[in-house]
């Protein structure tokens, strides 16, 4: 498909990841002779020179719950990482991949071609799936390679990996030890590991090397099994072997050009414990961020978007999948978090993308809310109303008709999130942030900025946020339906730039306090939120309500019940929080 075809939004998507001026190149270790179309479009232009090899520095050292390195033992391969993205992709589109224009021209060679058999293994308990581990042993002709793999804090390309050899496809616990948390090797040592599942995958890889950096691209084709259960496997794999991590991404779009392809960091570890378990997707919740308060401006900004994306990232396929509600809930939450860190960005001074991907992340949030609506309702006002009421009569033909239309708003999930305008923005977004194209995009004069301290930044922003809270909660007693939820709104906005940069501020008792006032604040006020949302569905039911008899009159007395309690914590919680002192604040060191 050729940039023509694409929709604007996406363009813009696009031109967000590779708008990237010649400073910024140089920046990111990219050649100075490179030509501006390559630069935009992630083509190699021929070079005799090797590609650089020197990783970006922001993508050397995480700080975010990453495994401290550990001595070698055993013969086993010295800690490392892997920095990857996978493209779901069609079966029967892989072959037109591997011959798209941007592999053909920028490939070393035809690549190798493999059969990889793999068992992975855990414990009964699942102790190394629980604390984001894997442990596999991998069969590749008569070698046979043990592999522990586990999470990088909030970075989503980022997994550790170690690996050492071993003389069958039964995994040598021993050799894990020095990969894996002190508190969990008691446990690998008292219960024997099982086989989980198998991966029979036929892999076709390639180096492809472009101005950014260096991919290893992997064509992975095969199935997963656990017992009787298994699912196909199509997927594309971009591991960075050298250059910026925003290569893998320049890569990506440029296939995104080609068909349809779907980001995910899903690894192919969490899909046959899911398989095995016969679980719905794990959720991804975000973790609470580390920033050391001496950090730049610039630097939390990346480390703040890197959640945000893996975040979002990490929602997908739960929302997909649709059997748990906390799934297209996650996805939400990351959109809003997403928007809140642009919004944030914007203090520095105008940034050209930044409306580009605030669209197309709000897009994206109106194709999951009617889904989110019905789900509280299917599966949270209406049960529980119907259990309080068994004697009731009509609460299994209100529930047939929210079940209708909660599967109707999940096919518009599940056709947003197919949409290539998704993937465009969700590309585009990553390549963005490993650029760090906010560089190129702000003003010349405001681009110093970026260098200052954070925590300078951070008392400013924190200010202006709650002191917008407490202005919109003036008069509170008294504030009509519309106000109190311009408030929700200023509460969620706060909420999420509080959590994005009070770990400046350390682990204080002040930021504890501040956090959970702040919280309970928020969940008081969506509770009263929740019950408009409940009445305006009641109004999309129409007849389907109105001729349930006995059982809407419950309903509508149940929520003139449920709002007085309500009301009632929500003035209570406003005045803790109204009383709860601002940790960036003097006064709250004293």
């Amino acid at each position: 498909m050729s940039e023509d075809d694409t929709p604007e939004p996406a363009r813009e998507s696009a031109r967000a990841a590779h708008g990237i001026n010649s400073a910024i190149a140089a920046q990111d270790n990219k050649r100075p002779d490179d030509s501006v179309a390559s630069r935009q479009h992630g083509v190699a232009e021929p070079h005799s020179q090797e590609p650089p090899k020197t990783l970006l520095p922001e993508a050397q050292h995480q700080g975010d719950e990453v495994t401290p390195e550990i001595p070698v033992q055993n013969g086993a391969t010295p800690a490392g990482s892997e920095i990857e993205l996978k493209l779901l992709v069609d079966a029967d589109r892989m072959a037109d991949f591997n011959a798209a224009p941007i592999i053909a021209t920028n490939a070393r060679n035809k690549g190798t071609r493999k059969h990889l058999k793999s068992v992975y293994y855990d414990t009964p308990e699942r102790t190394l799936r629980r604390n984001g581990l894997s442990l596999r042993v991998r069969q590749n002709g008569a070698r046979f390679v043990q592999t522990v793999k586990a999470e990088f804090g909030d970075d989503p390309l980022r997994r550790g990996e170690w690996e050492a050899n071993v003389p069958s496809i039964a995994p040598d616990v021993e050799l894990a030890m020095p990969f894996v948390p002190a508190k969990l090797r008691s446990d690998l040592r008292r219960h024997q590991l099982e086989a989980v599942f198998t991966a029979d995958i036929h892999r076709h890889a390639r180096i492809v090397e472009l101005p950014s950096g260096t991919i290893e691209v992997a064509f992975d084709q095969g199935v997963l099994k656990s017992g009787d259960q298994s699912t196909p496997v199509s997927e594309i794999e971009l591991e960075l072997k050298g250059g910026s991590a925003s290569a893998i991404y320049d890569l990506a779009l440029r296939l995104a050009d080609h068909g349809s392809v779907r980001p995910s960091i899903r690894s192919k570890s969490a899909r046959g414990f899911d398989l095995a378990a016969e679980a719905s997707p794990a959720l991804r919740k975000p973790r609470k961020l580390r920033l050391d308060p001496t950090i730049s401006l610039d630097e939390a900004f990346a480390k703040i978007l890197r959640s945000c994306l893996h975040h979002l990232l990490g929602s997908l396929a739960a929302a997909e999948d649709g059997r748990d509600p906390e799934g297209v809930h996650q996805l939400r939450v990351s959109l809003r978090r997403l928007r809140a860190a642009l919004d944030l960005m914007r203090s520095v001074g105008p940034l050209g993308n930044l409306d580009s991907f605030r669209s197309e992340a709000r897009w994206l949030a109106r194709n999951l809310s009617a889904a989110r609506d019905w789900d509280m309702f299917q599966r949270g006002t209406l049960p529980t109303i119907a259990q309080a009421c068994p004697s009731v009569a009509g609460f299994d033909a209100l529930e047939q008709a929210a079940e209708e239309r909660r599967s109707a708003a999940y096919q518009k999930v599940r056709l947003a999130l197919a949409d290539r305008r998704c993937s465009c923005f969700l590309i585009g977004l990553g390549g963005w942030i490993e650029a760090r194209g906010w560089r190129s995009d702000v003003a010349p004069e405001d681009l110093g900025r970026l260098t200052e301290p954070a925590v300078n930044f951070a008392g400013r922003i924190l200010s202006e946020q709650h002191a917008r809270v407490l202005k919109r909660g003036r008069r509170f007693k008294s504030l009509p339906a519309e106000k109190l939820h311009r408030l929700r709104l200023a509460a969620k906005r706060l909420r999420y730039v509080a959590d994005f940069l009070l770990p400046l501020y350390g682990d204080r008792k002040s930021v504890r306090r501040f956090s959970r006032g702040l919280a309970d604040l928020q969940e008081e006020l969506g509770s009263f939120n929740d019950m408009a949302i409940t009445n305006a569905l009641f109004a999309e039911l129409g007849d389907e309500f109105s001729q349930s008899g006995t059982a809407a009159a419950a309903i509508t007395g149940w929520q003139a019940h449920a709002s007085i309690g309500v009301e009632a914590r929500l003035r209570n919680t406003w005045l803790d929080f109204r009383k709860t002192k601002a940790p960036w604040s003097r006064a709250a060191e004293a």
